[in-house]
């Protein structure tokens, strides 16, 4: 797989989020204005940014999970921070599940619990 495609109304500004939250950078060559730009992940697919006319009408059919190296909780914080928005919190008392939240045109990804978050809950169990 080369890389996972995402529609959006502003290549560059929707990248330049996605950059930040992954931590790795947009394309050497692309700028503002651009209409298609990549965020260079270390391994697998690369996130590619395609500007089209039409806007995000319905919930997203694929979208992004993020396993943090923190907890859900200071990764949500981090990310809302950034300008994402809170869709749903489907996190329960035991300390399982995720949070929901959309990038700033509205795409939904998921937060999930880090590694430690799933061993720890593991060991209580």
């Amino acid at each position: 797989m080369e890389n996972v495609a995402i529609d959006c109304a502003n290549a560059y500004e929707l990248a330049e989020f996605w950059s930040k939250v992954t931590g790795y950078p947009q394309h050497a060559e692309d700028g503002p204005g651009a209409e298609e730009t990549q965020v260079l992940l270390p391994s697998g697919p690369l996130l590619h940014f395609n500007q089209v006319p039409e806007p995000k009408t319905v919930k997203n059919r694929i979208h992004l999970c993020l396993r943090p190296d923190t907890s859900c909780e200071e990764e949500t914080a981090r990310l809302l921070d950034l300008g994402a928005t809170l869709v749903a919190d489907h996190r329960r008392p035991d300390g399982t599940g995720w949070v929901v939240l959309a990038d700033p045109e509205g795409n939904e990804f998921c937060v999930l619990r880090s590694a430690s978050q799933r061993a720890e809950h593991a060991a209580d169990g």
